[in-house]
């Protein structure tokens, strides 16, 4: 399958479907992600730029592409969707990962609305979390428990992130943890990530 993850920022992706996309490349399929800005509101650009493909040599997807849109000012409406339309012509996906559009944060709102607008066409669609998500309630769970560690070497790599959270008393890494944990006591498995799913096309 080709599967493309779409994030607001450097570190999206990794944060949200991390796990679940180091299993589908591990298992052969062809992965793409689409990060729209370079993250310049949470930091150096260039560093973050670097940071992202760092991550990428660990996840080995088959290309990643970037945005030109600027942090904390990614626009809603139709040059986004243009945007992501041009992308999905390129790849043809099986599966969209991307941001839940009910978030305090306005790039990860924005990203998911339009990626809903241009995947309207897609045959199955996915939400994945953030610390910014709300009212998110998974009725999907990805069974990440042999993928966890990959998940947090992912995470490693933007070094300039991790103490970056909403959690004073904890770090992303501490946070995907238990999120992991919450999400895989859930799902009746030790470690998932969890999802709402838009769309979901079974093949039975």
């Amino acid at each position: 399958m080709n599967i493309l993850a779409i994030g607001a920022h450097p570190d999206d992706i990794e944060f949200g479907c991390g796990g679940a996309l180091t299993k589908y490349s591990r298992s052969g399929h062809k992965i793409y992600l689409l990060v729209l800005s370079r993250g310049e509101a949470g930091g150096n650009p260039a560093l973050r730029t670097k940071e992202q493909e760092k991550s990428a040599r660990l996840l080995k997807p088959k290309k990643i592409y970037w945005g030109d849109f600027s942090d904390a000012m990614i626009p809603e409406g139709q040059p986004l969707i243009s945007f992501i339309e041009d992308i999905l012509d390129k790849i043809h996906p099986d599966i969209v990962f991307t941001c839940y559009p009910d978030d305090i944060h306005q790039d990860h709102r924005n990203a998911g609305k339009a990626s809903l607008a241009a995947a309207r066409f897609i045959k199955n669609v996915l939400h994945y979390e953030l610390p910014g998500s709300q009212g998110l309630d998974p009725n999907i769970f990805i069974d990440i428990s042999g993928t966890l560690d990959a998940k947090i070497k992912l995470l490693r790599s933007h070094r300039s992130q991790i103490k970056k959270t909403p959690n004073h008393n904890s770090n992303i890494l501490g946070t995907v943890k238990s999120w992991a944990a919450f999400r895989g006591a859930q799902a009746r498995v030790k470690y998932a990530e969890g999802f709402k799913s838009h769309r979901l096309l079974l093949k039975i």
